[in-house]
């Protein structure tokens, strides 16, 4: 290739770096109108974002979820679709379906209307409210990016990015994803409750004057040049192996693995988490303005990665042995 192609790239590289690192000033300030506190969530949906993976949200109701979610969207300048998951909701009400059309010339024709899946971003609320056919449909979706209606495939709008919520209260009437499906999200972030003084900033806003409209910062193009961006920092072979050493960890009966894990976890994570989790280091060190990735961002992204890809046994539930704990200890115990 020739030097000058080669020097034209590294310089395109380098201006997209520099855009991301202004941009988290900036993309702050305009959250800041909508969203009150919930830095470290909104940091893991950024990351999420900018590492093209996907969302499975646990809060509690009314904590501005769909908000916040929104409001990302509109910074991106990105399509945004929410669905409401239902007992009664059917996979073509997500993906689309065809219906009997007349054209112009009189003649009638199966015409595929597209649902509410084509778009940027899709909030999947409450997913584990509707049977397993139908989050079978969105997961396939969001592997592939495309969808598949009486034999013909339609690519799904990029980027594609999916947060599904789950309200981890109400269990009665749910379908809980299965592990390969929850294998799928790249991040299981909680959004908790806020602290008191957020809550009264958050109760004085919302009950004044209308919020300020939010300005898009971005558009579906620069989302996908960040993404190359991402992939292409550099991380040292020892921060992979970190990455390796802390996923392998976590599973019961193999070599190395610590006794605390035999005693309390059933299943561990797959090697999903640990691409999972060199994709958020390099994601989060062009966040905080650095040019590579270190050991400090996987051990700091190990919560969202690894939450909802390692399992307890009864023995950690009698014992009030949370999967937050195992996750600490692990950190701890790999160097």
């Amino acid at each position: 290739m020739p030097f000058s192609i080669v020097s034209e790239a590294c310089d395109e590289q380098r201006r997209t770096v520099e855009m991301l690192r202004e941009a988290r000033v900036r993309i702050d300030a305009e959250l800041s109108k909508a969203i009150v506190g919930q830095k470290e969530v909104v940091e893991q949906l950024l990351l999420s974002l900018l590492a093209g993976g996907h969302c499975l949200i646990t809060g509690a109701p009314g904590l501005a979820k769909t908000l916040l979610v929104n409001s990302i969207a509109q910074i991106f300048k990105l399509k945004f679709a929410r669905i409401q998951f239902t007992p009664d909701l059917m996979p073509a009400d997500i993906t689309g379906t065809e219906i009997l059309e007349e054209n112009g010339s009189g003649h009638r024709e199966m015409v595929f209307v597209k649902g509410p899946i084509f778009a940027n971003v899709v909030l999947a609320d409450e997913i584990n409210r509707t049977p397993p056919k139908t989050q079978a449909a969105l997961l396939e979706a969001m592997q592939e990016h495309q969808v598949t209606a009486a034999g013909t495939r339609y690519k799904l709008d990029e980027p594609f990015f999916v947060l599904a919520t789950q309200n981890p209260i109400e269990m009665e009437g749910t379908y809980p994803l299965p592990e390969a499906q929850l294998d799928r999200f790249m991040f299981n972030v909680v959004v908790d409750y806020l602290p008191e003084d957020d809550e009264v900033a958050v109760v004085s806003r919302t009950t004044a004057c209308r919020p300020e409209p939010i300005e898009a910062l971005f558009t579906g193009p620069d989302v996908l040049r960040f993404q190359e961006v991402v992939r292409e920092v550099p991380i040292a072979e020892d921060v992979v192996r970190y990455a390796v050493r802390l996923a392998s960890a976590s599973r019961p009966g193999q070599p190395g693995t610590p006794d605390f894990v035999g005693e309390w976890v059933s299943w561990g994570a797959g090697l999903r988490a640990a691409q999972y989790l060199v994709l958020g280091a390099k994601a989060r060190a062009i966040l905080h303005g650095r040019s590579h990735a270190a050991c400090e961002d996987i051990r700091l992204l190990a919560l969202p990665v690894l939450r909802h890809r390692i399992l307890v046994n009864y023995k950690a539930e009698a014992e009030g042995v949370t999967v937050e704990h195992v996750i600490g200890r692990l950190v701890e115990a790999v160097g």
